[in-house]
């Protein structure tokens, strides 16, 4: 599902933007989504978790508390049933 998003550009680039596209013959909104993904495919890393265990355990928490840590490693908000 496409979501539509205002950016601010410089003029200069902007034009640029419209060269381009128009001399490939594909949308400005093409161009830009491909520069954002070749962009985060570049740049946007993964976290490594800290650990990884299966197992059982008396403790009652312990799952929700794992996922607490799993969710915040990877730089994510608690869901509301966690916190």
């Amino acid at each position: 599902m496409l979501k539509r998003t205002t950016i601010l550009m410089d003029a200069d680039l902007l034009e640029r933007l419209a060269r381009y596209a128009a001399r490939a013959g594909v949308t400005k909104t093409a161009v830009i989504a491909a520069s954002v993904e070749a962009y985060l495919e570049s740049n946007d890393t993964v976290p490594d978790l800290p650990f990884l265990a299966v197992g059982k355990s008396d403790h009652g928490r312990l799952s929700l508390d794992g996922r607490l840590i799993a969710r915040r490693e990877a730089g994510q908000r608690p869901l509301p049933e966690e916190s």
